[in-house]
């Protein structure tokens, strides 16, 4: 295994077992559950958006396996204090990223996000990567 991606492994197992952003958060203004019919993923993300657009908190309840969990609150980590369509254009790139259709500069953009580049290369286990990202993608457009 190369140290880069043990060190991958290690963002993910941090963020799984200390998710900073699973918890509830009752001042919403938008909730949208995420569901992965293929594992039995689901989440419901919660973010508060002020009427400049920019995403003052965020949130995220559920239960799913470390992947989902860990993405999620990657992408939370990264968005929050973001207006909606830097956040949308950082889930572009992420999208693209797990199809192995970003470009290195781009995945640099990620951040720890880029910790799950690897994830393309095992179908099985998109789904649950992106599961966050889509949910939050439905719920800001």
């Amino acid at each position: 295994m190369s140290d880069n991606r043990a060190f991958y492994n290690e963002i993910l197992t941090e963020h799984n077992l200390r998710p900073y952003h699973k918890h509830d958060l009752p001042d919403a203004n938008l909730v949208l559950d995420g569901v992965n019919p293929s594992c039995g993923d689901h989440i419901t993300l919660k973010l508060k958006v002020d009427d400049s657009g920019i995403i003052e908190d965020g949130a995220f309840v559920g239960d799913g396996c470390a992947i989902s969990q860990a993405s999620a609150d990657i992408m939370l980590d990264m968005i929050i204090g973001l207006k909606k369509d830097e956040a949308m254009r950082l889930s572009d790139i992420f999208l693209r990223m797990i199809k192995g259709e970003a470009t290195d500069e781009e995945i640099d953009e990620l951040d720890e996000a880029g910790a799950l580049k690897d994830i393309s290369h095992m179908p099985a286990r998109v789904k649950c990567a992106v599961l966050g990202w889509h949910t939050m993608d439905e719920l800001l457009k």
